[in-house]
């Protein structure tokens, strides 16, 4: 990256955090390779066990029309960012058991053979390499925190990787026609004490895992999200895509608040890569090199 495209990030970051900020000012009064493991897959019920519990209703925080306040910092501590199916460890890969239901991503045939090719091509074919937006869902569980605002309208989500955002309309209104998004259009309502959301328009350039799980343009995502406790959200999307895979399918997983975080801090995509391979010159306030290197 040139020095003159340095003030493009600054203002960029600049606006995502006064966003962030401006939306704080109204918000609600309320509490604050592939190898398939010895025996059966894991079902999305039993991988997200640990926040599939039946909520307490009357001990969650609420908001002030008594809605469950999901506004905090939050997480996903799991190895689905690597692979949602079942996998080995690798070199820069931990190991980790499926999160989807049923354990394995039912892929048309030809497309089943692209995931492989994928997979092949990781290094270089994953749009996450070239610092493109994650998508929705993998960034809710990409190893980044994540801070939740919420309105009557809408429920805002700023993600710690590269300051990005996403708004989850509330108010009942409909999607754009004609326009695909990178992150999908969010359109949410409430099924009780659950907040389940449509995500529709997407473009097909993004992948749902570092494996080389894809979908197509048609993709429209259920998320449902549902606090166990005060510190615990289950986290539950169903995928269809009929361009890719035979029927629908589920992964579910908790997210963990993170009460020793007062905010999400800063990680910025293309100016770290950037940086790191000497595109431009290195700011010795923020470039920490390793021990013993020549700075």
């Amino acid at each position: 990256m040139s020095e003159s495209r340095m003030p493009i990030l600054r203002a960029a970051a600049a606006a995502a955090l006064s966003f962030a900020i401006g939306l704080s000012a109204v918000l609600w009064a309320g509490p604050a390779s592939r190898s398939v493991f010895p025996g059966a897959a894991l079902s999305a019920s039993q991988a997200a066990a640990a926040g599939s519990r039946t909520p307490a209703a009357g001990k969650l925080p609420r908001t002030a029309d008594g809605k469950p306040n999901l506004q905090g910092i939050w997480q996903a501590h799991n190895r689905a960012a690597y692979d949602l199916e079942n996998h080995d460890a690798t070199q820069g890969v931990l190991a980790g058991r499926t999160v989807v239901e049923g354990g394995r991503i039912p892929y048309q045939p030809w497309a089943a053979a692209k995931r492989v090719e994928n997979f092949a091509k990781r290094q270089m074919a994953d749009p996450l390499e070239q610092c493109y937006l994650p998508g929705v869902p993998r960034i809710m569980y990409m190893d980044f925190p994540f801070h939740i605002f919420q309105t009557r309208e809408q429920i805002a989500v700023l993600f710690e990787w590269s300051q990005a955002y996403r708004l989850i309309y509330t108010n009942a209104t409909k999607p754009p026609e004609g326009i695909d998004f990178w992150m999908g259009d969010s359109r949410g309502h409430w099924d009780s004490d659950t907040l389940v959301v449509s995500v529709t328009n997407h473009n097909d350039k993004t992948w749902f895992d570092m494996a080389g799980n894809f979908h197509s343009d048609a993709l429209h995502l259920i998320e449902r999200y549902t606090m166990t406790d005060a510190d615990t959200i289950r986290y539950q999307v169903t995928i269809e895509d009929p361009k890719v895979f035979t029927r629908p399918w589920t992964i579910a997983m908790p997210l963990h608040r993170q009460n020793d975080m007062d905010r999400v801090l800063e990680y910025q995509c293309n100016a770290e890569a950037e940086e790191a391979s000497g595109a431009f010159p290195r700011d010795p306030l923020t470039w920490y090199s390793k021990p013993g290197a020549t700075k």
